[in-house]
């Protein structure tokens, strides 16, 4: 029976180092399978985020590209603005001139009918000398 023992020990210990190998090798591939994963998981990861990352820019470099044309369409306008504001500035100092100059002339045709109303009255005054003189 002692001979039985040491078979069955060794058998045993066989029986154990299998188990033991298999649960090293089990524990190998779980291991592996989920290194795997998390590989895969980490290129998907970066593989959005780099999607991500380019449609961040392309949505900042649209709205970039849009701010620039309204700045362009806008400075347009403005030199636009600026050109019609110097057209009616010239416009208005032509008739401000006009202005003045009709100013002017209504002021001289005043006083010549002041200076003719003076004359007239001078005239009658020297009519009626003459004919007080004329009748004495």
């Amino acid at each position: 029976m002692d001979g039985a023992k040491p078979a069955a020990a060794a058998g045993g210990k066989q029986g154990l180092e299998e188990a033991l190998l298999q649960i090293v090798q089990r524990h190998h591939h779980q291991s592996l399978r989920q290194r795997q994963q998390t590989d895969r998981a980490k290129k998907d990861a970066l593989r959005s985020a780099a999607r991500v990352a380019d449609l961040l820019v392309d949505t900042v470099d649209g709205g970039v590209q849009e701010l620039f044309v309204n700045e362009k369409r806008i400075e347009l306008e403005a030199r636009a603005l600026l050109t019609t504001i110097t057209r009616y500035r010239k416009q208005t100092d032509q008739w401000l001139a006009a202005t003045n100059e009709i100013n002017s002339v209504l002021k001289e045709i005043g006083d010549f009918e002041n200076w003719m109303k003076i004359m007239d009255f001078d005239c009658k005054s020297v009519n009626a000398a003459i004919r007080n003189i004329h009748q004495s």
